[in-house]
């Protein structure tokens, strides 16, 4: 395997990143929150998680004007 060349500017600026670091947000905050708090209902971060990595997928195949060349 070998990285894109512009790797950072996608690091930075593509919505499917930003997507995938809220699932894992999301996910953590699951694993988490149950210690500390009852009030949340049950698996409201499951389907946040969910959403998110479906935002990714789509976005991931949608172009970006930042991209655009």
């Amino acid at each position: 395997m070998k990285l894109i060349a512009d790797w950072k500017r996608i690091l930075k600026k593509a919505w499917s990143i930003r997507m995938m670091l809220a699932a894992g947000a999301f996910s953590g905050a699951e694993a988490v929150l149950p210690f500390f708090a009852e009030d949340f209902p049950r698996g409201l971060f499951a389907a946040l998680t969910l959403c998110a990595v479906a935002g990714g997928v789509v976005t991931r195949l949608l172009a970006q004007r930042e991209f655009e060349q």
